[in-house]
């Protein structure tokens, strides 16, 4: 052990006990933004935030001027690791800090920061901000005096710009918050502000980052699965569920939907569809999801399709797709190429379960070549032969709910 390590180990052995409470000091993203609706705004990202950590602690979430702090009661620093790792799957949070919550003086400050500082090495800086102007000290002040006692105790050299670690120090209303580093978080909009929708999930990599990029604009998402049975075996459910399970960490509550589909498909090849069988099916796809959505209080439809992506994903067919219903579609990965979507699912921790083997309903009974230039008259013809109105009602009739729950590896 080096001497410099030597004397940081004595000294952490000489600090002073924290006087205070570890508590997550949030940070909002947009949300602050919102002018006269923000009440409403933080008053949604509040309850979503209580709703998140429930497994863990209960919890007390309380507002001040462009932050949370999040309590519970008989807070260890290991609580609050976990809770503070949790919430940052809630969107809405930009960066969730491990924080000391201490008295207002001079003394509780100093001994949280030497607590947070013991044991480094490497360069330091100590950056104050004060919401409260009536605290004795200006923030340049403050800086200069916590990072004085640092540097005395441990030996540590100062470094303004881009030092090895930074010391934050926050002057609130009732309190003063001391903490270093953080989580970065989603970011977004708290999920159910901007209402509902419902997302067709296949077993693919784009579906579950579509879904996740509109739960980040503030949508609450209900899931809508086509399996190929009985044509095919449950491998596809069993992922779809899986994606949801993940994905149901931003939100909490999910439901996902299945449809036995196989049947269905059948009769469309049996109609002539020929090359338009693809997009004939996909139309039914949605004619279904618009049903089912309407019966849950959904006001959109959300799918993975990105432009030129596949045959089938040309502007021309993607326009016949938006002709078989009247609710909107929303297609948020439109301009996305496969890297930059892959690239999310890897990061949203969807795309292994993506990559897993299974029998996609959507390439059974499919014709060797698909049409790229739909027309929508002759798409329409074969939709009157089948009456598609009444097998979307059939479809949904025969749906299945499962309600899959992050962290919970059990099927419904």
């Amino acid at each position: 052990m080096s001497t410099l390590d030597t004397a940081a180990v004595e000294a952490r052995e000489q600090v002073p006990a924290v006087d205070g409470e570890p508590c997550v000091l949030l940070k909002l993203g947009e949300v602050v933004l919102k002018g006269k609706n923000r009440e409403q705004f933080e008053r949604r990202l509040a309850d979503n935030v209580r709703m998140a950590v429930r497994p863990i602690a209960r919890v007390d979430v309380i507002r001040r001027h462009g932050v949370f702090i999040v309590r519970t009661k008989d807070a260890t620093a290991e609580l609050v690791d976990r809770l503070a790792e949790r919430i940052t799957d809630v969107m809405g949070i930009v960066w969730a800090h491990r924080a000391w919550r201490v008295g207002k003086d001079v003394e509780s400050v100093e001994r949280a920061a030497l607590e947070l500082t013991a044991g480094i090495s490497g360069t330091f800086a100590v950056r104050s901000k004060r919401r409260d102007k009536r605290f004795p000290m200006t923030s340049t002040e403050l800086d200069r005096h916590v990072g004085a006692k640092i540097n005395e105790a441990y030996g540590l050299p100062v470094r303004l710009k881009n030092p090895d670690h930074t010391v934050s120090i926050e002057v609130d209303r009732d309190e003063v918050f001391v903490f270093s580093g953080g989580l970065p978080g989603q970011g977004g909009l708290p999920v159910g502000m901007s209402g509902r929708g419902l997302v067709l999930m296949s077993g693919g990599i784009d579906s579950p980052v579509a879904a996740y990029r509109m739960m980040r604009r503030g949508l609450r998402v209900d899931f809508l699965h086509f399996s190929g049975m009985p044509f095919t075996g449950p491998e596809s459910i069993y992922k779809a569920y899986a994606l949801v399970r993940e994905l149901d960490k931003f939100q909490g509550g999910s439901r996902l939907f299945v449809v036995p589909f196989g049947k269905a498909q059948q009769q469309i090849k049996s109609s002539g569809a020929d090359k338009l069988a693809v997009i004939a099916q996909r139309r039914l796809m949605l004619r279904t999801g618009e049903v089912l959505a309407r019966r849950l209080g959904g006001a959109a439809l959300i799918t993975g399709d990105a432009l030129g992506q596949v045959s089938s994903q040309t502007l021309t067919n993607l326009t016949a797709l938006d002709d078989a219903v009247e609710m909107p579609i929303l297609r948020p990965l439109v301009g996305m190429d496969k890297i930059e979507i892959m690239d999310q699912a890897r990061r949203i921790r969807t795309l292994s379960i993506s990559e897993l083997p299974d029998e996609d309903c959507c390439t059974l009974l499919a014709p060797r070549r698909a049409e790229t230039r739909a027309k929508i008259a002759d798409l329409r013809q074969i939709e009157k032969r089948l009456d598609v109105a009444d097998l979307a009602d059939q479809l949904v009739e025969s749906v299945q709910e499962h309600r899959p729950v992050y962290g919970d590896a059990t099927v419904s």
